[in-house]
């Protein structure tokens, strides 16, 4: 069962409560009777399962890495034009 937050629109009171999806509401303010409003936070979320992109963003090992970067670097060394011929 969530806990939800309230917020007392007279006292400005803020107040948790534990209950059901399917309870009705809290309307009134714990402490002065006022009316309440929902408090709405952000919820973490949490990806679970297969088929959640595992192989899509698996960091590739750090030797496939330092191999690539040599072999750019080679690459972007070599001037064909300043070759002999």
């Amino acid at each position: 069962m969530p806990t939800y937050e309230y917020e007392c629109l007279k006292c400005n009171h803020k107040f948790s409560v534990f209950q059901s999806i399917n309870d009705e509401p809290v309307k009134k303010c714990e402490k002065c009777q006022g009316k309440v409003r929902k408090i709405f936070g952000a919820t973490g979320i949490i990806f679970k399962g297969s088929g959640f992109y595992v192989n899509d963003y698996k960091k590739k090992p750090a030797t496939d890495i330092k191999q690539t970067d040599a072999s750019k670097t080679k690459k972007e060394t070599s001037c064909p034009a300043t070759a002999k011929t």
